[in-house]
This record gives structure tokens, C-alpha cells and sequence, in this order.
């Protein structure tokens, strides 16, 4: 068994929130438009669990955890004309974007908001925490990921 590889992972709550996933309990992570977070994406293997991110928000707050149940999935938005994520370079024969599928595991009672985070870690620990970062999908070091699971009162 190898260990679990640990993702945050952003949403606007406008658009998907937390309580979305809860209720739905399972989600495709489509939409991804930037080369390094689908990269990112394309590194996940199923078992490995993700910080969910409220972003563009007050406050920005990590809100709590999903886990990666499905991977490698060719993102349909790509192909539809109607959707806000269409790619009319990306072809059928030979997709550019894809995404994976995440479950719902918790929510935490006191999220942990980016504020929060600068007070505890550097960029160099927490990308999230990097002044004008914009990625959507980035991964957390284990070690990180154990001490935010413990201040979520998770553990």
C-alpha cells in the first residue's frame, strides 16, 4: 500500500461549495483550464484526499476534506459549446483536459481561513499562502496536511 497524496483544491462557494458536495456527496472536478493544476490533477491517485478551498470569497477558508475516488476522466465540458469551460482547440480524437472524481468526507466545524494559514506557514510549506497565487489544484505535504487535519479537529 503506498502512502496518500494530499491535494487543496479551490471552489468559489458561488459556484460549488462544500454544501453542494454534501449534499451530492460525489463530484466531478471539471473546469480545470491551467496546464499545471490539470498536471496536478493527473498526479492523483484514488485514496488520496483533498483540502476543499472556498476561494474568492470573505474569508477564504479551507472548509473541509473530499476524497479521490476516480481519476483520469476526459473532462465533457471541453467538448460543449454551452458550457463556460468549452475548448474549441480540444478535439474528441485527442482531449487536452480531464478531471477527477471526488467524494465528500467532512466538513470542518471552524474552518481554517487563509488569514489563519499566513500566521502558520510559509510559501515554501502552503502554496495557498503565496501572495497572488491562482492555482486551483496544488499539493500539500503530508507533514502539513497531518498538522491542518489536527488543527481542523479532525484527528
Amino acid at each position: 500500500m503506498t502512502d496518500i497524496s494530499y491535494w487543496l483544491m479551490k471552489s468559489e462557494p458561488d459556484a460549488y461549495s462544500i454544501t453542494d458536495l454534501r449534499r451530492e456527496q460525489t463530484t466531478l472536478w471539471d473546469g480545470i483550464r491551467n496546464y499545471q493544476a490539470r498536471n496536478f490533477m493527473r498526479s492523483m491517485s484514488i485514496g488520496d484526499q483533498a483540502f476543499f478551498y472556498h476561494s474568492n470569497c470573505k474569508p477564504p477558508c479551507i472548509v473541509g476534506m473530499m476524497e479521490v475516488i476516480n481519476i483520469s476522466i476526459i473532462d465533457p465540458t471541453q467538448f460543449d459549446p454551452k458550457s463556460k469551460y468549452y475548448d474549441p482547440k480540444s478535439k474528441q480524437e485527442s482531449p487536452k483536459w480531464d478531471c477527477s472524481e471526488l467524494k465528500y468526507l467532512s466538513e470542518f466545524s471552524s474552518p481554517i481561513t487563509l488569514e489563519e494559514l499566513k500566521k502558520t506557514y510559509t510559501s515554501e510549506d502552503l502554496q495557498v499562502v503565496r501572495k497572488g497565487n491562482r492555482l486551483s489544484i496544488m499539493p500539500i505535504k503530508k507533514e502539513i496536511a497531518e498538522d491542518l487535519i489536527r488543527q481542523s479537529g479532525l484527528l
